[in-house]
């Protein structure tokens, strides 16, 4: 094999090490909600979160492991990514009050895009989202911002 030929074999191992899981997103389709229904208004308080332990509550235990840090569930194994619905984080996963806007609503925040209702969170209640951001730094640059949101029901 040429130099050539190695050298980008070697750079293209070295870009898909560095692209690490967000190598998954190739697949991504985007959220769209059903175009036949009319789209119901919010004014919603919304704030961002990245999977970190800061944002997420967890921690990491004596083994590296990572746990719950606080609460009744405190200790207990932590599946750092992974939603209440059991579904992957991503950009466009919100999390939200269930009693108020269930798993599946599709949800058009000015600023975000679209998303969809697929986490909960402990102080989520009310008219309050949780928008997923991948770096914390970018959650915390979206800060707490009242939107107007325009919402489509499961």
């Amino acid at each position: 094999m040429g130099t050539k030929k190695r050298f980008k074999l070697m750079l293209l191992l070295v870009a898909l090490t560095m692209a690490g899981c967000y190598a998954r997103d190739v697949r991504w389709t985007p959220i769209r909600p059903l175009s036949r229904e009319k789209p119901r208004e919010f004014v919603l308080l919304t704030t961002g979160y990245c999977p970190c332990g800061e944002c997420c509550g967890w921690r990491r235990n004596w083994l590296g492991r990572p746990v719950i840090s606080s609460g009744p569930r405190r200790g207990e194994r932590k599946h750092v990514g992974i939603t209440a619905s059991n579904t992957r984080a991503k950009p466009g996963t919100i999390a939200a009050d269930t009693r108020h806007f269930p798993f599946g609503t599709v949800m058009y925040v000015p600023g975000y895009g679209y998303g969809v209702v697929e986490d909960i969170g402990s102080s989520i209640k009310g008219y309050h989202i949780d928008l997923f951001f991948r770096s914390h730094s970018d959650a915390k640059e979206w800060g707490k911002k009242k939107k107007g949101v325009k919402v489509w029901m499961p």
